[in-house]
Order: structure tokens, then sequence, then C-alpha cells
């Protein structure tokens, strides 16, 4: 299990940030005035320079220009992206593009593999600590790109969603309605099924949300998310309890039929 605040700076903060300050040394230019010419307090200059912090574009060109680096510093900018996903998903992510059978369960929220852009960029701009804009937007455009993977029609998805994530409103009103057709629409495809669990009482997914994985090689994979950590089982014994957890799940679920029902009945209410 690995959490994303417990993970080191990614390694192009610190290699860029010490580039600053070989550039700043070398021109003789003191960390005071490259935070004026930039409008950055010490701190922040500092915190940069030692990686904790991502090389912002306009220090990027201001320490270019004032250190005469002739483009080399602001030639980083490509390696200083924002991450597309959070850094404890990324192997689930990896398995996830390949895998020929995607088992998901939510308690909470629409699946990421199913939510409109309108939901994607209101949950991001929800994050605490706040995210840039730069960082909303590089992971909104990276959530819908994953969705084409719902378009390999020899893949097979199973979505099984809570009531609960229906009924929570995320975005406004409009945006909510136009999540619910999404999610109705989503689950027409033959390879693609999308189930509701009725709020009718307490079943083995109340405790939390999880997806299940079949990779071409047939082996099984289960993956857990939490706030700021994620966890990607190959583990037999935990793979199958959580397979268990599924089966019990489903006999709470209505038909895929009665759930498509189910959501356009939402939609048309609200």
């Amino acid at each position: 299990m690995t959490s994303e605040a417990s993970q080191p700076p990614p390694m192009a903060w610190r290699y860029c940030g010490n580039q600053i300050k070989l550039w700043r040394t070398r021109a003789g230019v003191t960390r005071e005035e490259l935070g004026k010419a930039a409008n950055y307090e010490y701190e922040t200059i500092r915190s940069m320079e030692q990686g904790r912090r991502r090389p912002t574009l306009r220090l990027l060109e201001i320490a270019d220009e004032l250190c005469g680096a002739h483009g080399l510093l602001v030639a980083a900018t490509d390696y200083l992206r924002p991450e597309k996903f959070p850094s404890f998903s990324l192997d689930f992510m990896r398995y996830e593009a390949e895998a020929t059978v995607l088992n998901s369960y939510q308690n909470q929220l629409i699946p990421g593999l199913l939510q409109t852009e309108a939901t994607a960029r209101a949950l991001l701009n929800a994050h605490w600590p706040p995210f840039d804009d730069e960082t909303v937007e590089e992971r909104v455009a990276a959530r819908l790109a994953r969705q084409s993977l719902l378009k390999t029609q020899t893949k097979s998805f199973n979505f099984v969603i809570d009531e609960a994530a229906l009924l929570r409103p995320i975005g406004n009103a409009e945006t909510h309605i136009q999540q619910l057709r999404h999610l109705r629409t989503a689950g027409e495809p033959r390879h693609v099924t999308v189930q509701v669990v009725p709020a009718t009482g307490a079943h083995p997914g109340v405790n939390g949300s999880f997806v299940l994985l079949e990779t071409p090689e047939h082996d099984r994979l289960a993956y857990e998310e939490g706030q700021a950590m994620g966890a990607l089982y190959a583990d037999p014994e935990k793979v199958s309890m959580l397979t268990q957890r599924h089966t019990m799940i489903l006999r709470q679920a209505l038909s895929p039929e009665e759930s498509a029902q189910f959501i356009s009945k939402l939609a048309e209410e609200l």
C-alpha cells in the first residue's frame, strides 16, 4: 500500500530545482534577487530549488533570462507537467489498460470510467489541498482519455454502483442530470453492464469501493483506494475474498435492464 503523501517529490522537480540553483549560483544571483524578479518569497524559491515544490513556468523564464541560461531552463517545462493520475494509482492504471475483464463496485461516486467531463472537473475542483488550474485540466483530460478503454469490445466491463452515488449531486443540477443520462447510455453496449444496488439496507459493499481485474494471462488482481492511498493486490486469498464480496453485492443489485430504468427515472425526477 502506498500513499501519495509519503512519496518523495518527482525526480523532475528535484532535478529542475537543482539546475535553477546551479545556474543562479554560477551567475552570482541570490535567492532574494531571483525572488524579487519573479515576485516570489524567499522560501518559495528555496522550496522550488530543493524540489519540494514544482518549479513554475514564470520562475523558469525569469531565472533563464536573469542567469543567462539561453533557454536551457525553460526547456524543462515539458518535464514538469502535472501527473495525470495520483502516484499511488499508477500501477493500477497500467493493469486496467491491459485487463480483459473489469468488475467495479462504487458506493460513493460514479466510477471514473463513467464520469462526464463536468463531473470529473467538479470532483477535481473540490480536492483538498486545492490543485492548481494546470493540474485540474491535466487530470480531467487524462480521466476522459482513459475512458477510451470502454470502446474495446473484446474487454468486459461491469459497474455496480450504490444508489447513494447516484443520489449525490456533483456540480449543479444540470451536471447531475447529464451524468445520469450518460450513465444510462454507457451500459447500452453489449460488453458493458451498469447495475444499481438499491439503498435497502446493509450489504458487504457498504464499507468501501474496489475493482477486480483479470489480465490476458488470466491473473486476477484487486484494487482498493482511499483518500490519499491505494492498494493493488495479487495475493490469491485477498483477491478471492473481494471476489466473493462482489458476488454477494451482485445479489443485491438490480438487473442491467432494471438499473437502466431506475437511472432514467432518477434523471426524469430531477
